[in-house]
C-alpha cells in the first residue's frame, strides 16, 4: 500500500505511538479518580504529554493544554468563548467547516479576506481593510487542500494592534511546521492529535491564552461539591474520564516530533512532494502549488479528461490512498476555482519514500493516458 493521505490522518506512526497506546491499555486508569497505582500511572502519562504539547510550542505553562476529541472540538470551544451571535468574524477564503459550521450556527457576520492562493501579500491587505471593525479573526494556518501557508504571525500582529481575538487552526501546520505559540500570540490555538502529530485518532489539543467557556459540563476529578465547572485550566474544559490511551499515544506522537524535528518532517515531505510534482506536471493535469516559501507538503490536483472521484477510486484500487472531493473546505474551492470539480489531493509522511511516490506518479499517468 502506498498511503497518501496524511492530511486527514496519518495511518503510518512511529512504532512507539503503538507501543505506548498498548501499555496505557493495559496499565492505566483514570486520573484524579484515585490514589491508586493505575489512576497514579494514568495522571502522570497525561500531565507529561500537558509538558512535552508545550515544549513543542513554546506555550508558558503545562496547564494551558488541554485535550480535545480533535481540532473540532478544539475549535468549537474556542469560537463558542469568542463568538457571540451576530459577531463579525474575518476568516480566511480556506477555511475548514470546522469552522464556518461554528460560525454559521452562531449567526455571525462570516467576512473572508485573502482569497487569493498563494497571494500573501493580498491576504494581508485583505485582512488589514476589515480589521477595524472585526469582533473576531479565525484563521488556518495551512490549507487543507492547497497547502498554502497563511501569514498568521501578520495576521496575529495585526489583531494585537487593533485588539482584536484571534484564533489560529493548526490542523495542517502542528508537527510540520514549527509553531511558536508565544510569537505568535492568539487566543486559542486548536489541532488534532490525528495529522502531523502522529498520535491517534480522537485526541486533540486547544491552546488557551485566553479565558475560555466550557463546551461539556461535568466530572472533573476535583471541587466536586461545587456544581460549577473549576474556574482553572485544564478542569474548566476538560468534562468527563479522559482519553488516557489515546493521549499516552499522543505523547510518543510529540516525542517523535520533538526528536526528529519539525524542520527535517517539512523537508522531507516536501522531497516528496516535488517529485511527485516534477513526474507530473508534463501530463494532463493541472497542480495547484507555489514555488515559493508559502508551500507545505499538501498537493491538489485536477485532470483532463478523467473525474477526481474516478481518479482516486482508481487509485484505491491499485492500494493508492489519496482524497478526492471538497475535503470539508468549499470556501479553498472557491478561492482556487475548483468547487465544480472538487480536486485529488495527496499528502506526504515521514515514512513514505521516494520509491513509493514515483510508483504512485506513474500510476497516475497510466490511469491519465488510458483515460
Amino acid at each position: 500500500m502506498i498511503y497518501l493521505d496524511s492530511a486527514a490522518t496519518t495511518l503510518l506512526k512511529p512504532a512507539t505511538v503503538e507501543h505506548a497506546v498498548i501499555r496505557a491499555m493495559r496499565m492505566y486508569a483514570s486520573p484524579g479518580r484515585g490514589g491508586h497505582m493505575p489512576s497514579l500511572g494514568a495522571a502522570s502519562v497525561v500531565y507529561d504529554c500537558r509538558e512535552a504539547a508545550a515544549k513543542l510550542f513554546h506555550v508558558e505553562s503545562p496547564e494551558n493544554i488541554v485535550f480535545t476529541f480533535n481540532a473540532t472540538h478544539a475549535l468549537n470551544i474556542a469560537i463558542n468563548s469568542l463568538v457571540h451571535h451576530g459577531a463579525r468574524v474575518l476568516v480566511s477564503g480556506f477555511e475548514h467547516n470546522s469552522v464556518t459550521r461554528p460560525l454559521n450556527a452562531l449567526n455571525a457576520d462570516i467576512v473572508r479576506c485573502g482569497t487569493f492562493l498563494y497571494d500573501t501579500k493580498r491576504t494581508l491587505d485583505d485582512f488589514k481593510a476589515n480589521i477595524r471593525d472585526a469582533d473576531l479573526v479565525v484563521c488556518t494556518h495551512v490549507s487543507n487542500v492547497f497547502g498554502y501557508i497563511l501569514p498568521v504571525y501578520e495576521i496575529g500582529q495585526m489583531c494585537r494592534e487593533n485588539n482584536v481575538p484571534f484564533i489560529v487552526d493548526a490542523s495542517q501546520s502542528a508537527g510540520i511546521l514549527e509553531l511558536d505559540v508565544g510569537k505568535l500570540g492568539a487566543d486559542f490555538v486548536c489541532m488534532p492529535g490525528h495529522k502531523g502529530l502522529m498520535g491517534p485518532q480522537g485526541t486533540g489539543i486547544l491552546i488557551c491564552s485566553s479565558k475560555a467557556r466550557p463546551l461539556l459540563y461535568g466530572g472533573t476529578g476535583s471541587d466536586s461539591i461545587s456544581q460549577q465547572m473549576p474556574e482553572y485550566l485544564p478542569e474548566r474544559l476538560e468534562a468527563g474520564t479522559h482519553n488516557v490511551c489515546g493521549i499516552a499515544g499522543l505523547k510518543a506522537g510529540i516525542e517523535y516530533v520533538a526528536q526528529n524535528g519539525c524542520d527535517s518532517i517539512f523537508r522531507h515531505e516536501m522531497k516528496l512532494m516535488n517529485i511527485m510534482i516534477q513526474r507530473l506536471m508534463y501530463e494532463k493535469v493541472k497542480l495547484f502549488y507555489s514555488e515559493h516559501k508559502n508551500q507545505c507538503p499538501v498537493l491538489s490536483c485536477v485532470f483532463d479528461g478523467i473525474d477526481c472521484e474516478e481518479m482516486a477510486y482508481r487509485l484505491g484500487q491499485m492500494d493508492i490512498c489519496v482524497r478526492s472531493g471538497l475535503h470539508c473546505a468549499p470556501y479553498a474551492h472557491e478561492s482556487a476555482g475548483t468547487l465544480n470539480t472538487g480536486t485529488v489531493r495527496m499528502s506526504f509522511s515521514p515514512f513514505l519514500t521516494e520509491d513509493q511516490v514515483l510508483s504512485a506518479a506513474d500510476n497516475i499517468k497510466q490511469i491519465i493516458n488510458n483515460a
